[in-house]
């Protein structure tokens, strides 16, 4: 199980440090948004991971809110946008 978790936390911080390279140089702000997105997600599996990892089950708890804090804002984000679009 070790080596699973090592390979697996490779390829999801691989993706972070992708997708902050997309905040960062994104041509337009929607881009910008689903990278914002992305990385919430990568950090929930990173935390799913360390729960499962060392048995924590708190961790768990943590996690549903983090994912629920980034659905709502990217909704939130998205409304803005297509509100700022359409004006």
């Amino acid at each position: 199980m070790g080596i699973a978790f090592a390979v697996s936390s490779i390829f999801l911080l691989a993706a972070l440090f992708l997708a902050m390279r997309r905040i960062l140089a994104g041509p337009s702000a929607f881009d910008r948004v689903v990278a914002l997105d992305l990385i919430g997600g990568v950090c929930l599996c990173l935390i799913v991971m360390f729960a499962i990892y060392f048995g924590q089950g708190v961790l768990l708890d943590s996690a549903f809110a983090i994912a629920l804090v980034s659905f709502l804002g990217t909704v939130a984000f998205a409304r803005y946008l297509g509100r700022k679009e359409r004006s």
